[in-house]
C-alpha cells in the first residue's frame, strides 16, 4: 500500500514537472504573437504608386462614375484564349479621353450625371490589339460581361480624326454592350423576337452579306445572328450613324419582289416583304422601351452625339 502511494506521488511529480516545462514554452510564444500584432505590418505600408495618367482617371472615371479605367491587360480581366497585346499609354489616354466626352458626357447630357454612375459598367478593359476567334476567324470587337464589364480591343489602331472609324471599332461597340447592360437590367418587349424569328441564324449570319441582311430587316449581318444582337445592334446603329447614313440603310434594305428572289437566294421571310419596314418597326420598339424604362430620349441621345463628334479636336 505504501508502495502503491509512493508510485503515485511520483507519477503525478513527472506530470507537474512536463505541465511545467510547457507552460514556459508556450507562454514566451503566446506572448511574442500578442507583440507582433501590436505591430503595424508590412503590407499596411505598402501605397499604390499612380503615375500621372493614373491620377487623370482617378479624378475622371474612378470618383465621378465609379468606373475603373484598365489598360495595361491584367490576365485576371482578360480573355487569353485571344492572343492579345497591351494597349499602349498614348492610344489609352486618347481613348479614355474620346470615351469620356463622347459616351459618357452624352448620356449625362441627356439622362442627367447620376444615371451613368448607376448603370454604366464598373470596369473598362482597353485592349491593344484584335481579338480574333480561332475558330470562326471572326474579329471581336468588344464584349460586355453581366453589365459590370465593357471591353474593347483594337485600341492602338485609334486614329481620332477619324470618325467613321471611331464609330465602327470602339463607340458602336460602346453603345452595343451598354443597350446589352440596359435589357440585362430591365428586359425590352417580347414582341421584338417575334419580328425577325424565323430568320436568326447564330452560324449563317456570317455568310450573308450586310446588303443581304438588310433587305431581310437587319441593319447588319451580325444582327441577324440572334434576336438580342439584333435588338441593341438597332440601337447602337441608329446613335452613331449619320442621316445620310441610316438612309442609306433603309434604302439598301427597299426591294422589289424580284430583287428579293434574286439576292437572297435562301428566299428568306421578310416578315413584310419589305426590309426597310421591318427595320423602323424594330427602331420604334426600341424607341418607345428606352423611353418608358429609363426615360431616354433615343433622338435627343443621338443628336447629342453628333454634336459631340465634331468637337474631338478640342479634346
Amino acid at each position: 500500500m505504501i508502495q502503491k502511494k509512493y508510485m503515485n506521488m511520483i507519477r503525478n511529480l513527472k506530470y507537474a514537472i512536463l505541465y511545467s516545462f510547457l507552460f514556459m514554452v508556450f507562454v514566451p510564444f503566446f506572448t511574442s504573437c500578442g507583440e507582433d500584432d501590436l505591430e503595424d505590418s508590412k503590407f499596411r505600408k505598402m501605397t499604390v504608386e499612380r503615375n500621372e495618367f493614373d491620377n487623370w482617371l482617378l479624378a475622371n472615371y474612378v470618383q465621378p462614375y465609379n468606373i475603373d479605367l484598365k489598360y495595361q491587360l491584367e490576365d485576371i480581366e482578360t480573355d487569353m484564349s485571344y492572343n492579345l497585346v497591351p494597349a499602349e499609354l498614348d492610344k489609352a489616354k486618347e481613348m479614355a479621353k474620346l470615351i469620356k466626352h463622347l459616351w459618357l458626357g452624352a448620356y449625362d447630357e441627356v439622362c442627367g450625371e447620376v444615371f451613368m454612375k448607376q448603370y454604366g459598367p464598373r470596369i473598362i478593359n482597353l485592349i491593344g490589339s484584335s481579338a480574333v476567334n480561332p475558330d470562326s476567324k471572326t474579329e471581336v470587337l468588344g464584349t460586355a460581361d453581366k453589365g459590370l464589364k465593357v471591353t474593347l480591343y483594337k485600341i492602338n489602331s485609334l486614329d481620332k480624326t477619324n470618325i467613321e472609324l471611331l464609330n465602327l471599332y470602339y463607340f458602336r461597340t460602346m453603345h452595343h454592350e451598354f443597350a446589352h447592360i440596359l435589357h440585362q437590367t430591365k428586359n425590352y418587349p417580347t414582341e421584338f423576337n417575334e419580328i425577325s424569328v424565323s430568320n436568326y441564324s447564330p452560324t449563317g449570319w456570317m455568310n450573308r452579306t450586310n446588303e443581304q441582311a438588310q433587305r431581310m430587316g437587319f441593319v447588319g449581318n451580325y444582327a441577324s445572328s440572334e434576336a438580342r444582337e439584333d435588338f441593341v445592334e438597332v440601337i447602337a446603329n441608329y446613335l452613331t450613324r449619320t442621316d445620310a447614313d441610316w438612309n442609306e440603310i433603309l434604302r439598301q434594305a427597299t426591294f422589289t419582289d424580284q430583287e428579293a428572289k434574286d439576292e437572297l437566294p435562301d428566299k428568306q421571310d421578310t416578315g413584310t416583304g419589305n426590309g426597310k419596314t421591318v427595320i423602323l418597326s424594330k427602331l420604334k420598339i426600341a424607341r418607345e422601351w428606352l423611353k418608358t424604362a429609363w426615360n431616354i430620349d433615343i433622338d435627343k441621345l443621338r443628336e447629342a452625339i453628333a454634336r459631340r463628334s465634331t468637337e474631338l479636336d478640342s479634346l
